[in-house]
């Protein structure tokens, strides 16, 4: 009898918990979209991190109404979360050294690539969304039980950016970017898939 009441309660709290903690981890991504803070996104971090755990670790199934929810919530932090994530750690890693085009790209010095000219030679265009269009892929790969979709998802990103990444700040950027994109939104995805099958 006492197992019959306390498995729906553990159900309720568990979707309660989860379903709170995904939506606060998306306010903090989106308020931090236009100027990332580091401390709030080192929180929101750590709370898909526990999130995450506590998924793992619960032995109860939430009901399919509320998976269906997690599973939105958890889409929307992956996607939208992992632009400010990426970001505050590409300046970690750079220093603040590169600049930013509007689109996600970088700018190079030209006088290096091309000498006599004082241009600043844009490379990396369009990684924002890129970025985003990664994160889906990703994210639903995992989601839906097909974590081959990281390969994939870097086998194309590599080819389509090969001809760029000739100087170093596009290389350093590709690589960090590209991997901190894709823990985070592995980790948004395995929250979901933890917690919804």
């Amino acid at each position: 009898m006492h197992a019959t009441i306390a498995e729906p309660l553990l159900a309720a709290g568990l979707s309660i918990l989860l379903i709170a903690t995904l939506a606060g981890i998306l306010v903090l991504t989106v308020l931090n979209l236009r100027t990332p803070r580091t401390a709030a996104l080192a929180a929101a971090a750590g709370l898909l991190v526990v999130a995450t755990i506590v998924a793992a670790i619960s032995p109860v199934d939430v009901p399919i109404l509320v998976s269906v929810v997690i599973a939105m919530l958890g889409l929307a932090v992956a996607v939208l979360g992992g632009n400010p994530a990426t970001r505050v750690v590409l300046g970690l890693a750079t220093g603040g050294r590169v600049r930013e085009t509007a689109d996600g790209g970088i700018l190079i010095g030209a006088p290096r690539l091309h000498p006599g000219s004082e241009e600043l030679e844009p490379l990396l265009r369009g990684g924002t969304t890129i970025g985003y269009l990664e994160r889906v892929a990703v994210s639903m790969g995992i989601i839906a039980g097909f974590p081959e979709a990281i390969a994939v998802v870097v086998a194309i990103k590599g080819i389509g950016r090969f001809s760029e990444l000739a100087a170093a700040e596009a290389r350093e950027r590709f690589i960090v970017g590209t991997f901190s994109s894709l823990v985070w939104a592995a980790v948004a995805g395995a929250l979901v898939r933890l917690a919804i099958w």
